[in-house]
């Protein structure tokens, strides 16, 4: 994977979007005259743990046919 670069002016119009990317996992380096300076990165703590069963009582209603194969795909269910 190919690290993103920004120059300084634009790493700051675009610093949210930064971090995201950096999030997301991609490399995102800052550079001042096309010449690499430094690189984004997460720190340890700040990924998050998933927990199992935190979103319970989210889906209120489910309709019965919810599963039912639909009209529009059954030439692709043979």
């Amino acid at each position: 994977m190919e690290p993103l670069q920004f120059n300084i002016h634009e790493a700051k119009t675009r610093l949210s979007q930064l971090i995201q990317f950096a999030l997301n996992g991609k490399e995102v380096i800052i550079a001042k005259g096309n010449k690499p300076l430094v690189r984004l990165e997460v720190l340890p703590e700040a990924h998050k743990t998933r927990t199992v069963g935190n979103a319970r009582g989210l889906i209120l209603s489910m309709s019965d046919d919810f599963d039912a194969p639909l009209e529009d795909f059954a030439e692709y269910m043979e």
